[in-house]
């Protein structure tokens, strides 16, 4: 691989995203186990799993950060759980790194100059 590969390159975490359900009664519909992974910009949803829409509108904003490298003493890398957004249900989502996949700045950027063949069109 050339160098100007490796300084095209950047990595993310993949994620899965697990409900939890603690002491606390849940209120809003949380199944315990539930789950969806994120790879890059995709959400992936196996077997009819499902969350609530309210639910994710909170998660959504997070997952773009946990999905990069942080420092060790970075909130971001040591809390897990995000609590559902009501605030009388018990229902929380827990956050794991799952692996790391590479892209390439050229594959995921707007910048027409600066723009190859998309990361999901690329056969190889």
């Amino acid at each position: 691989m050339s160098a100007a590969q490796d300084a095209d390159e950047f990595w993310l975490y993949d994620l899965r995203v697990e409900t939890v359900v603690g002491d606390r009664t849940s209120v809003c519909r949380h199944v315990e186990g539930e789950s969806f992974r994120v790879e890059g910009e995709l959400l992936i949803f196996d077997d009819q799993q499902k969350v609530s829409m309210y639910a994710l509108a909170a998660l959504l904003p997070l997952l773009p950060a946990k999905q990069r490298p942080t420092s060790p003493n970075d909130w971001m890398s040591t809390d897990a759980e995000i609590a559902c957004p009501d605030p009388n249900c018990g229902g929380r989502f827990r956050v794991t790194r799952t692996a790391k996949r590479t892209f390439r700045h050229s594959e995921t950027t707007g910048l027409p100059d600066q723009r190859s063949t998309p990361y999901w069109k690329d056969e190889t």
